[in-house]
Formats: C-alpha cells, structure tokens, sequence
C-alpha cells in the first residue's frame, strides 16, 4: 500500500497520559501529511513488570499459558487510551488486539513466532479512513488461546504487519533518537548512524544494543521493509536500515554489550559422537536460546563444553544440563552468572587482523581477561566479566575511533 505507514510506539513513549498526547499528536500530523496508518503499542511504562510481580506474588511457578493471558492486557489498556485519544481530537480510530488484527502464531506460550498475518479486518478498518491501533507482543495459536511474542516482541508485530500490508515503510520510536554506535546512555560520546545496513544492526541487536528486537529485523530483511528509528520524544532523522549494497564500504560500526546473560559449563563429558547433539537438542526442545558455543580440546578421552544462555533461559537451562550430565557421565554443571558479552560489528570486519588487533589490545591494556571468543563476516564478540564491562565498552568505542 503505497500511503500506508506503520509506526511502533515503545512503553517508556506511552507511559502517562502526557505521552499518549505527544504521540497522539504524531500520529496526527502523519495522517494529516497524507498517509493510512496503522499503529503498533507496547504497554505502558513498567506495566508488564508490575504484571509480572503480581502472578508471582500468587503463584512461584504460574503456567506459561495463565502468563500470556495476563500479560496480554498490558496492550491492551494501551491501545484503548491512545484510541481515545484520538477520538477526542476528531479522528475516527480504532484499536485491536493481535488476535483481532489476525496475528497468528505458534503454540509456544511466552516465545510464540508468528505464522501468518490475516490482514481482512486490518484492511477493511483502514479502508474506512480509521487509524488503526494495535496491540504488540501478542497474537494467537490455533486452539484460540492468547499468546505472546517475548520481550520486544511488539518491534515484531510492527514489522510483520508492514510486511503483510506492504507498507511504505515501518517507523520504530524509542526513547533514543536512533542507532547509535553504543548505547548512548552508557557512553556519552556515542555518535548517531544515520544509515545502516540489515545485517549490520541485527547483529548489534542479537548482542545486546536494545534500540531493535533481533526477530523484527530478520522480518524487515526477508520482505525487504523499509525501517526507519526515530525519537518519540525528540524531532530528528532518526536512522536509515536498508541493505547493504547501498551502503559505503565501512569497517566498524559500532560497539554492543550483553550484560543480561550468563555462561554455563559442562565438565568431562565423555568424547564420544552424538554427545553435543544430545546436550543441545534438548536444549532446543525447551525453547532455550543457546549463543556463543567453546568445546576445549580433547584430552583423556572427555572434553568440556561452555555455552551462553540469556539470563532469562538460565534456570531451566541449568536444569537441564545437570539432568543430561548425570544421563551422560559428566563430572559437573557450573555456572557463572557474572559475565557480559562485549561486541564490535561491522561490514567485512571478521577477516581483519588489524581490528581483532586493537581489541584484544583493549582488553589487555585494561587487564581483562577473555573467557570465550566467537568470530563472523561482521563481528567479533568476547565473553568478559560483567564488572568491568562498561569500562572496556567505552575504551573499546574509543580505539576502534568512534
């Protein structure tokens, strides 16, 4: 649809009623400047953290499926003020849950992946003239029960929906002006990249910037959406994602760190084949997401294996593993929860010795040690211990000459 813009609006830009105005009015000098719009919403502000601590408070293991039903209303309460808002300065709005919009998902409750997106109702709203607002982060399986995308999950709705329409293009606003070359908030002379390219800032995002959720920018990449990331609270540019071939030849673009994971170790696992399929599709079959993987070197006859999980997965994933190693003859599951991940991405950069030079060469100077490195066409990632992540974050931006 060549008038029809999605935008996606984070909780922190609805989190009173002051800012459901400033975004309504937004919204409106959009519509006013000619395009059909359909809106996407997170919960407001803490809400979904607010939930959270109310069913545990109830209940130490809430099932999966009750959390998705909770959850859900965060949205829901959102979508309903903004559409009001709306209304109430003379445009005709509607707002509608993921399982209204035809937002159809796997059965997994908490990481549910959409399936499909039936766009009938969606069409027939904005046919209407109405602006449509949406709720993110949820959708619904094939047995009609509610479920939920995961935290950033509503950065996917947004993306999927400009997909399935055919959108112009999908505006993300945050609370930052756009993709920085770290976090702004960390470090104080990270500069805004105007332009940037898919692969580039899904891998910033998978390794800890938060600006993006990692799944919309796969989505944006597969059905070539246009993905603009702007300020809610501030008029600016914001930043261009688009593919790399429009893209100069660059070589770092920015630094990321992980603090929100954990490594977990399992000791003398006998050497034998199929031991690592074992440990990892089981993983697999409980939905833990495993990242960054060091087998040591074989030595009488047992190696051991480490691996890193989101702290999120990091119970379960435990769990798991002190299960399998007792299945599987190994010694001993330890753990650390202690470490980050600290990361520099950019084009072409994993074939240059002289960038793995000056990284190694800022850890060492700050006498970091490296626990785990893993190596891509773009980027190049080392396990650190957490206290002192921040520190090398900003010496890192620093001599790579950001």
């Amino acid at each position: 649809m060549e008038k029809l813009v999605v935008q996606k609006y984070g909780g922190t830009s609805v989190g009173s009623i002051d800012r459901i105005k400033a975004v309504a009015k937004k919204i409106i000098d959009t519509k006013k400047s000619g395009y059909d719009l359909v809106v996407v919403v997170s919960a407001m502000g803490k809400t979904t953290d607010e939930l959270l601590s109310m069913a545990y408070d109830l209940n130490e293991k809430p099932s999966n499926r009750e959390l998705d039903q909770l959850l859900a209303t965060g949205e829901q309460i959102s979508i309903s003020l903004l559409a009001m808002a709306l209304e109430s300065q003379g445009y005709n709005a509607i707002s509608l849950t993921g399982p209204q919009c035809g937002i159809l998902t796997d059965p997994i409750h908490k990481k549910a992946r959409i399936s499909n997106i039936n766009p009938q109702r969606l069409l027939s709203e904005l046919e209407q003239d109405k602006i449509v607002i949406v709720a993110g982060f949820q959708g619904i399986n094939e047995i009609s029960d509610v479920t939920t995308l995961g935290r950033g999950g509503s950065d996917t709705t947004a993306v999927a929906i400009a997909a399935a329409l055919q959108a112009l293009r999908c505006e993300i606003y945050t609370d930052v002006e756009g993709v920085f070359t770290a976090d702004p908030r960390k470090v104080e002379n990270a500069k805004l990249i105007p332009k940037i390219s898919y692969d580039e800032v899904l891998e910033l995002a998978s390794l800890g910037a938060q600006v993006l959720h990692p799944r919309s920018i796969e989505l944006a990449r597969r059905f070539n959406v246009p993905l603009m990331v702007k300020s809610s609270f501030k008029n600016s540019n914001g930043t261009e994602i688009m593919e790399v071939d429009t893209m100069e030849n660059v070589s770092v673009r920015g630094v990321s760190l992980d603090d929100n994971i954990a490594k977990i170790s399992i000791l003398e696992v006998p050497d034998k084949p199929g031991i690592a399929f074992r440990i990892f599709s089981e993983l697999a079959k409980n939905h833990v997401h495993v990242d960054m993987i060091l087998q040591n070197v074989n030595r009488n006859s047992v190696n051991d294996i480490s691996f890193t999980v989101s702290q999120d997965d990091f119970k379960d994933a435990v769990k798991i593993c002190q299960d399998i190693g007792f299945e599987i003859g190994a010694q001993k599951v330890i753990y650390d929860q202690g470490v980050a991940k600290l990361s520099v991405v950019g084009t072409g950069i994993g074939g240059s010795a002289e960038i793995a030079s000056k990284y190694f060469e800022t850890l060492y100077n700050l006498g970091i040690n490296i626990q785990m490195i893993s190596t891509s066409e773009i980027k190049i990632s080392c396990i650190i211990d957490k206290a002192l992540s921040e520190e090398a974050m900003k010496a890192l931006h620093d001599a790579m000459g950001l």
